[in-house]
């Protein structure tokens, strides 16, 4: 284990420096450990289950999850790999109980809000809403896939879980991994073909 003097900066501490000043009492490294995970957290969650709220509810269960039960992580993997495999058990036991929630209908969208993001971003309307158009169709496709491909899918492209990481986190083989996301990405790209532009 690192040592981590007192004067180093807590943003530029390891996960296992910050862990082990929570466990000694020191509340900012949660805060820390929160924030360098929120996000990717909550685009596994959302991903997995195609509705804000549920994300953010599979996220906070996650990270209290991960809290109450630190003691029992082992380090045999990285830290954001074990709560990744948290918030994704969170986010399918979830989606069970609720039922995959419809996503957002068209009419639901805040336009306000699109058009003070677009600005930002610098996107013209059209190209706006053929990105939307191009998530929406995504996430659909993503809904097909059966409950493994998209899980491992989802942690490999939200979550930047290696195939390593992913194996750890599902209790399944590279070669599963591998496989499941070759058939991922063969019936995405089909789902998705109609959408290509020649």
């Amino acid at each position: 284990m690192a040592v981590v003097s007192a004067s180093t900066p807590i943003l530029e501490s390891s996960d296992e420096d910050l862990l082990s000043r929570f466990l000694k009492g020191d509340r900012s490294s949660l805060e820390t450990i929160f924030h360098r995970y929120r996000e990717t957290a909550y685009r596994v969650a959302h991903r997995l289950l195609g509705n804000e709220a549920d994300a953010l509810d599979a996220v906070q269960e996650g990270f209290i999850k991960a809290l109450t039960h630190l003691h029992s992580f082992e380090r045999r993997s990285s830290f954001k790999t074990w709560l990744l495999r948290i918030v994704s058990n969170a986010s399918l036991d979830l989606g069970r109980q609720r039922g995959r929630r419809e996503t957002l209908s068209i009419d639901s969208i805040d336009w306000r809000e699109q058009d003070a993001n677009q600005a930002m971003l610098g996107l013209d309307p059209i190209q706006a809403v053929e990105q939307a158009d191009l998530r929406e169709a995504l996430d659909t496709a993503l809904a097909e896939l059966p409950e493994s491909q998209r899980r491992t899918f989802v942690l490999h492209v939200d979550g930047g879980l290696s195939y390593r990481e992913i194996a750890d986190v599902m209790k399944i083989s590279i070669g599963t991994v591998m496989s499941r996301l070759f058939y991922a990405r063969q019936k995405l790209k089909g789902l998705l073909a109609s959408r290509m532009t020649v």
